[in-house]
């Protein structure tokens, strides 16, 4: 797995490359956020980036959004900065997850290996399948395209995969509690605000304010067309 970790400070940046490389990551630093977007611009693929925020050359929620608008790649932000307006933040911005310094070792290996599974290609037999939802509406969660109309419409990853969920059994109540776990991390512990801000998007994207639909005490669910 390829790892590109961006961060500027060495007594952090040495061990943790060791650490990785240790587990059988394959790594490449980047101590300026320039530097990591020309990596990406050069044509440079990775499996996960690590994201510190505090950087010289950048602000880091800055090369965070740059990173969402040129890959698809997964990024965990690994900062010092804990409030959770910046947490907030960094997850509006298309961060796949967050964590605060210090961090122990072991759970952000954890934490890397879950957010590269949930954004890997391999999909089960049940995954692989058009879902038609109705008026235009069609999830195809193989090639991980939403149709309506005939047109495509451009969702982020993790639009998608909370489309895909709600999509997974329309009309059905999804806790907030399980779309973070399924769709964000199975120990999610940030807040709960992005996912808002998430459900807001799939409205406005797929032009209906009532597709997705709020269920009052518990959470959302996919409105069945008629």
């Amino acid at each position: 797995m390829r790892v590109l970790v961006i961060e500027d400070d060495d007594a952090i940046a040495e061990p943790l490359e060791r650490g990785l490389r240790h587990e059988g990551f394959d790594v490449t630093r980047a101590a300026l956020g320039g530097d990591a977007l020309n990596l990406i611009d050069s044509g440079s693929t990775f499996d996960v980036v690590l994201l510190d925020l505090g950087l010289p050359d950048m602000d880091g929620f800055s090369v965070c959004r740059q990173l969402r608008e040129r890959s698809e790649t997964p990024v965990i932000v690994v900062s010092a900065r804990g409030d959770e307006v910046d947490r907030v933040v960094g997850l509006e911005l298309g961060a796949d997850d967050y964590v605060v310094k210090p961090f122990g070792f072991r759970e952000l290996v954890a934490r890397i290996r879950a957010v590269a599974r949930r954004s890997g290609p391999e999909r089960s037999t049940e995954e692989e399948a058009r879902v038609d939802l109705g008026g235009g509406l069609v999830i195809d969660t193989r090639s991980r395209r939403v149709l309506r109309s005939g047109e495509e419409v451009p969702l982020t990853r993790k639009e998608f995969d909370l489309l895909a969920l709600l999509a997974a059994d329309p009309g059905a109540s999804f806790t907030r509690e399980l779309i973070l776990e399924r769709v964000w991390d199975p120990h999610w512990y940030g807040p709960t605000k992005t996912l808002d801000v998430h459900v807001a998007a799939l409205r406005r994207k797929l032009g209906d304010p009532g597709i997705v639909e709020t269920v009052r005490g518990v959470g959302f669910r996919l409105r069945v067309h008629p």
